[in-house]
């Protein structure tokens, strides 16, 4: 993999790629391929945070990616965690949080950055990601969501449809426009606005910490916005692949209901209640759900938990 050298010290990057990883040294490899050729024509540093992974993944980068900055972690925190423990090191001007399930076109980081650089009260920006078979991941392009819209997304998800406003169909998908949240996927972050804002927030372990962090960078009055002229192509779910296993399930459901609390909390409790009880009850149904997929799948699975 052919990449600047990685001789500049932290204050004279313009760039720093955060790469968070626990598993599928194959998506892996994927990833920083693509990024060999889209590489920006700036100061650029990669980083692998590896989160004790279970197969061979640290072991690929380091042999194969000699050039790229790999940090061994000796758990998983989750996804928070790791980043800002990247994030807390960087002084680039800007600094690309990357899934290791997504692969850049050429370009795609070269536009933004001028985007940013021309428009300097956006805080971060994401652009036009697509899943695997080449349809638009509706999370690139948000709301912050509501009751109410929450509850028709996830209505029209389990019928097979979108159409939430939660997921901006109000905006073209190769158009700009400022959104409310972009995806953690691929996330563009300036850095003065990282050092405004702050860091993730590491009480989500994994899900809603985009969301999360999007909205404080608004709050403290950086612009979001989501630009679909440029594309990056995003697996979805590709370190655990197929429905949930029930600790990941748990975590996006204990994530919705933090952020519920606190940026959504209604002036009654009773609501509150409501709301957080009818999240847990969306838990143990599609993991019951879920369940009985994986063994009918794969009816050696039954009884398993990951």
């Amino acid at each position: 993999m052919s990449k600047p050298d990685a001789g500049p010290s932290r204050s004279t990057l313009d760039l720093d790629i955060i790469i968070v990883t626990y598993g599928r040294s194959d998506l892996v490899r994927a990833c920083l391929d693509s990024l060999a050729s889209a590489m920006p024509g700036v100061r650029t540093r990669v980083q692998v945070v590896d989160n004790d992974s279970p197969d061979d993944t640290a072991e690929v980068v380091e042999r194969e990616y000699p050039s790229v900055q790999l940090t061994r972690r000796t758990g998983n925190d989750g996804f928070a965690v790791a980043n800002n423990a990247a994030l807390r090191a960087s002084e680039a001007t800007y600094a690309l949080l990357l899934n290791p399930d997504t692969r850049v076109e050429p370009g795609t980081i070269d536009h933004l950055i001028e985007v940013l650089e021309r428009e300097q009260d956006i805080g971060m920006v994401g652009c036009r990601l697509l899943t695997a078979d080449g349809s638009l991941d509706h999370a690139a392009k948000r709301s912050i969501p509501s009751v109410a819209t929450a509850t028709k997304y996830f209505v029209l998800r389990a019928l097979g449809r979108t159409g939430s406003d939660y997921v901006r169909p109000d905006i073209a998908d190769d158009a700009v426009a400022d959104v409310d949240a972009i995806n953690g996927a691929f996330m563009l972050v300036r850095g003065t606005a990282l050092a405004e804002v702050g860091l993730l927030d590491e009480r989500y372990w994994m899900y809603a910490e985009d969301l999360d962090w999007c909205l404080r960078f608004r709050n403290a009055g950086w612009r979001v916005v989501y630009d679909g002229r440029v594309i990056a192509h995003h697996l979805k779910g590709g370190s655990s692949d197929g429905p949930r296993r029930v600790a990941l399930n748990y975590q996006f459901h204990r994530s919705m209901a933090l952020f519920y609390l606190r940026h959504l909390r209604s002036r009654s409790t009773v609501l509150d209640v409501l709301v957080v009880a009818a999240i847990w009850s969306r838990f143990v149904l599609s993991a019951l759900a879920n369940a009985l997929t994986r063994a009918i799948s794969d009816p050696r699975e039954a009884g398993s938990h990951g």
